[in-house]
């Protein structure tokens, strides 16, 4: 089966806080793409095609970003997925979330285990995120800098350093990837007005429940991502009852964009371990 993200549909749920976009794609055991923070479900347009053949793939905007609603009110975004999934009869599914995305997912298999069949993350552990190297630190340094100043070019450019991650100049990325990185950034940030209030609300003690985790998780991490993203991962893994890890080469914190190869190739394998199951 053949797809294009173009070509597809955006459709929406209606929710209790909103109105959450998606597109879907295939049949088959679900399989949902989950977004990192400030881009939106495009960032998976490499994906859809490849795994539509025998999965029900949906990728959705979270709460905020792409074509959802923006928030009005309190809302945690695990409790958004688990909605989408009863709503389109898409559960149990596996969860593959980048960043925030694999964020929510954890926080998905914690708060609604019954609506989880295995989770993905990459770059992320869980809700929580900690951050102690000096590198990622400078990073959110200078968003904050910017975001006082109210310059959108400083914040994204900033933002845009986690593209490419501590060992590479953004000017070593493939150009089709910043752009597409820096659209949608640009997208998601016309939608919130400067000083907008946050209404997630966090999952607690993620870290501390984590083991309580069943259902296998892997982290498919890029090789060039930030030692906080990649530290945060692998403690996640050894935390879960069933945890691994792959490393993608040539990659940072979008490694599905940079090695869309490489990646898939090693989403395929996960999930053929799901199926001897």
């Amino acid at each position: 089966m053949k797809v294009d993200l173009a070509s597809l549909p955006i459709r929406s749920l209606r929710t209790d806080g909103g109105r959450l976009a998606y597109r879907e794609a295939g049949s088959g055991p679900p399989l949902v793409f989950l977004h990192g923070g400030f881009v939106d479900h495009r960032m998976w347009e490499e994906q859809l095609p490849v795994f539509a053949a025998r999965h029900r793939v949906l990728a959705y905007d979270a709460r905020g970003h792409g074509g959802s609603d923006t928030a009005t009110g309190p809302f945690r975004p695990a409790d958004d997925v688990a909605a989408l999934l009863r709503g389109l009869d898409a559960a149990p599914a596996v969860l593959v979330g980048v960043s925030m995305g694999g964020a929510t997912a954890v926080d998905c298999a914690l708060e609604h285990p019954e609506s989880v069949r295995a989770v993905v993350v990459s770059g992320v552990g869980t809700s929580e995120p900690v951050f102690e190297d000096p590198w990622a630190l400078d990073v959110l340094a200078a968003q904050g800098r910017a975001l006082a100043a109210g310059d959108v070019t400083g914040w994204v450019d900033a933002f845009q350093r986690f593209t490419a991650g501590p060992h590479r100049d953004l000017a070593d990325v493939d150009p089709e990837v910043v752009r597409r990185v820096r659209e949608m950034v640009l997208g998601t940030l016309a939608k919130h007005a400067p000083g907008e209030a946050d209404h997630r609300v966090p999952v607690t003690a993620t870290w501390e429940r984590a083991p309580g985790i069943s259902v296998p998780v892997c982290a498919i991490n890029g090789a060039l991502d930030a030692p906080d993203h990649l530290a945060m991962a692998e403690r996640l893994v050894r935390l879960v009852t069933d945890g691994r890890t792959v490393t993608v080469p040539g990659a940072a914190h979008y490694p599905n964009m940079e090695n869309a190869a490489r990646f898939d190739t090693e989403l395929i394998s996960f999930l053929r371990t799901l199926e001897r199951v």
